[in-house]
């Protein structure tokens, strides 16, 4: 697998979600389609290769999260940060069940280590890298003479690549003047917001009526800009890409959605009265997104519904 430490950040985002949704080693597929529909572009033999190795450390949980347990006796399973937990779980199935042609025990090593600093905590590395580093000796340091390949350069923050992206948060009013907010549901079991890139040519507004239309067959107008935010992912040949959405609110009349065939990582999409949205799952950042589009729509800066920002 080409570009091995890009994709074990990808691993790593859908072993992530495995273990915050519960360790269902049936949906581990649908969470790595996912991550790679929302973040990455990967060939097929690469999400072919990802799933393998993502499924079979989902057949070897008990058995490493074991070994976890008897590396930190002092550390309970459960007080290991999710992040932590998981760079463990990659790094002791390579060390422990891969294959060290492919993948040499100190590489393994060191590609948590790393996963670790990107993704954890202050001192997650040092973490990973004692409880690995335990396991290695106790297993008699294996490939301990061969020489590791040259890491990856960083790239700087300024130098990285950009993707634009468009959201909406799509409302209509009907004849009767009732309000509804129309959102698409992702398979994590989250209210969402209905987002794609915006192609070469295109405004980031144009992008974003399309990606709506394409995605939930919402016709919209923009009324106004909601917000922006950023991020990075990882990409197999591009290395880190900032990530830019801007969010909108958007107009539409009140129509039947149709979910887009294809649509990765989504399972339904509806309309919802405003009294209805307190009671869905929603992620903190569509939350802001809601609070701000209900301020506008009713015209009324005060109007904040308080129980949007419970729903993390």
């Amino acid at each position: 697998m080409a570009n091995r430490t890009l994709h074990r950040s990808i691993l790593l985002q859908t072993l992530y979600e495995w273990d915050i949704q519960g360790l269902n080693n049936e949906r581990i597929q649908n969470y790595l389609e996912y991550v790679v529909y929302s973040f990455n572009n990967l060939s097929e033999q690469d999400i072919s290769e990802l799933l393998g190795l993502a499924q079979n450390i989902g057949k070897k949980q008990v058995v490493i999260d074991e070994i976890i347990e008897k590396a930190a006796p002092d550390w309970p399973l459960a007080k290991i940060s999710i992040t932590d937990r998981n760079v463990l779980r990659i790094g002791l199935y390579e060390l422990l069940f891969g294959d060290h042609q492919v993948v040499p025990p100190k590489v393994a090593i060191n590609e948590a280590v790393e996963l670790a600093k990107r993704f954890g905590g202050s001192k997650s590395n040092k973490f990973v890298n004692g409880i690995l580093g335990a396991v290695y000796r106790e297993i008699g340091e294996p490939g301990k003479d061969q020489v590791t390949k040259t890491k990856m350069p960083e790239v700087p923050f300024e130098e990285m690549p950009i993707d634009k992206k468009g959201s909406a948060v799509v409302y209509s009013i009907d004849e009767h003047g009732v309000i509804r907010i129309g959102m698409v549901h992702d398979i994590f079991g989250y209210w969402t917001l209905s987002k794609g890139g915006i192609e070469e040519g295109e405004t980031t507004e144009e992008g974003t009526i399309r990606e709506v239309k394409e995605e939930t067959d919402w016709d919209i107008s923009i009324v106004s800009l909601l917000g922006e935010n950023e991020y990075i992912a990882y990409h197999p040949e591009r290395g880190p890409v900032r990530k830019q959405v801007q969010y909108f609110l958007g107009k539409s009349d009140y129509t039947q959605p149709t979910l887009e065939v294809g649509s990765g990582g989504l399972d339904d999409v509806r309309w919802f009265e405003l009294g209805e949205i307190s009671d869905l799952n929603i992620y903190e950042d569509v939350s802001q997104m809601l609070i701000k589009s209900i301020e506008i729509i009713t015209g009324n800066n005060d109007t904040k519904d308080d129980s949007l920002q419970e729903d993390e």
